[in-house]
């Protein structure tokens, strides 16, 4: 097994998490984004998602020094991210309900968390 399969792994979570997030509306639950109506909430949420997204596809490139700071952050964000949408699961807003949404956000932060262990 790779190195990096739970890193990967988690990655991919997060990932299918954040075009859930789309669906649902994430942006209601952000402190500078809910003031937004859906329209500019939905292209601003999803704009920011780009750096994200490109900073992921050019970790190989990086150098290994980078590679593994990056990496160590993501883990801890994905095991933080867990926690913030344990702490909005009662906000009226909140949309993540489902089996499916929760198992995106969970598997997530399991896959930081043993990555972490591994590292």
């Amino acid at each position: 097994m790779s190195d990096y399969f739970f890193f990967a792994l988690g990655l991919s979570f997060i990932l299918v998490h954040e075009m859930d997030a789309v669906r649902l509306h994430e942006w209601r639950l952000l402190p500078l984004l809910k003031r937004l109506d859906d329209k500019r909430g939905y292209l601003v949420f999803t704009a920011l998602h780009i750096p994200l997204y490109l900073g992921a596809f050019l970790l190989p490139e990086a150098s290994i020094g980078v590679q593994s700071g990056i990496r160590y952050t993501l883990n801890l964000f994905f095991i933080v991210h867990v926690g913030l949408h344990l702490l909005l699961r009662q906000h009226p807003l909140n949309e993540f309900r489902s089996a499916f949404s929760w198992a995106l956000i969970v598997g997530a932060g399991l896959c930081g968390a043993l990555d972490l262990l591994l590292f």
